[in-house]
């Protein structure tokens, strides 16, 4: 592949990972204001939230870089999907459950993007990249490894919230 083709895929990936970013806030963001009877899931995903600022800074530098910018379209389609799916786990008697299998496999996602937007810069010869993807990818895990290690737990809490006739979905 040419060096022109691979800046091409890179950019493009990254403009992606942007967007994806954003689709993330707007899923964590209503998550987090309506949880209540769940702290250790709000202040995991309060600390997650401010990790995806992070990540949204870490892209921008990197497109900013390459003299490329984020694009917008593509923010504002992806952020409106990701706010209308936390609307529909609203609904739900079970949200905390949806809500927490839905960020498992959207925590997977993002890691799957990074894991392959450093595969490109590797390819690619863009070095100075990978310092910011690859922090990207570590907080992307480590989140996803939090919600695994914790679903059991969140579950049986769930239940037995539920059993005692308080608010079990959030």
């Amino acid at each position: 592949m040419a060096e022109s083709e691979i800046r091409d895929v890179f950019v493009a990936g990254l403009r992606n990972a942007h967007a994806m970013e954003n689709q993330a806030l707007s899923i964590m963001k209503p998550q987090l204001k309506r949880i209540e009877n769940y702290p250790e899931v709000a202040e995991k995903l309060d600390r997650h939230i401010r990790e995806t600022d992070g990540q949204i800074v870490r892209l921008e530098e990197i497109l900013d870089g390459l003299d490329e910018d984020k694009s917008t379209l593509k923010d504002m389609v992806l952020s409106f999907t990701g706010s209308a799916a936390a609307l529909g786990h609203a609904v739900a008697g079970d949200e905390i459950l949806k809500n927490a299998f839905a960020n498992f496999a959207f925590e997977n996602y993002e890691a799957a993007a990074y894991k392959s937007l450093l595969a490109i810069a590797e390819a690619g010869g863009y070095g100075t990249a990978t310092t910011g993807l690859q922090a990207n990818l570590s907080e992307e895990l480590a989140m996803a490894e939090w919600i695994n290690g914790n679903l059991v737990a969140l579950t049986t809490k769930f239940l037995s919230l539920r059993q005692s006739g308080e608010t079990a979905k959030v």
